[in-house]
């Protein structure tokens, strides 16, 4: 049995849990999710806890058990407290602005990129203090689904991933870039 499927998820107060057709269902402060359950897995849901069981034992079941408990608990997290990716934008010229639900990134390209953020994504931008502002180079992207977080800020980071010489690019924060020394001239 998984290790990680064993273990109960605690039931935070103010969400809803519910579990029918093999549809898992949690509805919080942070929004709406379901999730397809797998046939073979069981949803246990009582007012303290929620408890994932195989049904069957064998090795397809086993592996979906500790799966099956890790999404459920990605869900019951994300309608609770939800889930955010932090990105810095480094290199002169280079920067971020929202115009509506449209994220505008300036990053040395001859013409801006209109991101288009999904719905149930927010997209907030900072300045170097911290402070929210409407023009910046600290992007926080927050939702409560945490592989459409995930997807979104790697999207966003795929535009200008950060390059190993000058270090320009989209980051994610705290990302180390090992740094490669330049060319340098031969004397004859």
């Amino acid at each position: 049995m998984s290790r990680i499927g064993r273990k109960p998820i605690p039931v935070p107060a103010g969400a809803k849990f519910a579990c029918a057709d093999n549809i898992f269902k949690a509805e919080g402060p942070k929004g709406k999710l379901s999730l397809p359950v797998h046939p073979d897995i069981g949803v246990d849901i009582t007012a303290q806890e929620i408890r994932v069981k195989p049904l069957k034992n064998d090795k397809k079941t086993r592996a979906l058990h500790g799966l099956s408990r890790a999404l459920i608990n990605n869900a019951v997290t994300g309608v609770t407290a939800g889930f955010s990716k932090k990105l810095e934008i480094q290199g002169v010229g280079f920067k971020a602005s929202l115009k509506g639900k449209t994220l505008v990134l300036n990053l040395g390209f001859s013409h801006p990129i209109n991101f288009e953020v999904p719905e149930g994504i927010t997209v907030s931008i900072y300045d170097a203090q911290g402070k929210k502002v409407n023009e910046g180079t600290f992007i926080t992207v927050e939702g409560s689904n945490k592989e459409t977080v995930g997807a979104v800020a790697s999207k966003i980071r795929d535009y200008y991933p950060p390059e190993p010489y000058k270090g320009k690019g989209v980051r994610y924060a705290g990302e180390q870039i090992r740094r490669k020394e330049g060319k340098t001239a031969q004397s004859k």
